[in-house]
């Protein structure tokens, strides 16, 4: 089985070619560049240099969300395209559980952090054993106090990964120091991973397409919509402004 998968709901985009559950190629940049002039030059790169069409592929796999509203349509729009042109089925990832796998070779409790803006995080909890994830905690987006407290419950080291670790790191990390400066016991350990386990890659988005795709997982293009988590921020401008009108005419 051959699946290619995007990754563009962060900052950073890659593409990657799962064959049979092996990695065979990916590649991925963090420039700054615009994803819509990146990605399908990668992908149409990666399948020129292993001597593959589209049409050799088994399914396409891309990261549906959440993450920026802009990258997981560009995400979405380029999978879909290639899908209905080389007439494919597809496997939509949740983006915090591609991150965990990432990191699925570090036995434990993998917490997956995208940074939501507001004091806020896109977040899952996974628990990596034996090569396998266990989902804890469904896709969310919590605040950084949520996240601590409900963090509270596990007494083993907490990995934590995605584009968003860092700035949840240091947030744990203050709360456990103020915790331990009040009399409280703080033990638990909050463990930032190195960047190559920790950033959203299309690698991680194959690997859960393929997991997926064994237990029969296979879904038409043209049914699929974006797991955004939240509204956009236009759409909540508007529905605040919708309200104070609606305000003005009582």
């Amino acid at each position: 089985m051959r699946i290619l998968a995007f990754e563009s709901s962060a900052k950073a985009v890659s593409v990657a070619l799962l064959t049979d559950g092996v990695l065979t190629a990916e590649s991925y940049q963090n420039d700054g560049q615009t994803h819509s002039r990146t990605m399908m030059k990668l992908a149409e790169d990666l399948l020129n240099n292993c001597e593959l069409a589209p049409a050799d592929l088994d399914l396409v796999a891309w990261a549906n969300g959440p993450g920026s509203f802009t990258g997981v349509r560009i995400g979405a729009a380029a999978a879909k395209g290639l899908c209905w042109g080389a007439e494919l089925p597809c496997v939509p990832v949740s983006t915090l559980e591609a991150m965990a796998w990432n990191a699925v070779d570090l036995d434990g409790v993998i917490c997956c952090c995208m940074d939501a803006r507001r004091n806020q995080v896109y977040n899952a909890l996974f628990r990596a054993e034996n090569g396998q994830l266990l989902r804890l905690r469904p896709d969310r987006a919590i605040s950084l106090a949520e996240l601590h407290e409900d963090l509270k419950g596990f007494s083993e080291p907490i990995r934590l990964v995605g584009d968003g670790a860092a700035l949840a790191w240091g947030f744990l990390q203050d709360a456990e120091a103020r915790a331990e400066a009040g009399g409280t016991n703080a033990c638990r350990c909050y463990r930032l991973l190195a960047e190559h386990h920790r950033q959203q890659r299309a690698s991680g988005v194959a690997l859960a397409a393929y997991v997926a795709a064994q237990n029969g997982v296979r879904e038409d293009p043209g049914t699929v919509t974006p797991n955004y988590l939240r509204l956009s921020q236009a759409e909540r401008e508007r529905l605040e402004k919708e309200k104070e009108q609606k305000g003005d005419m009582h």
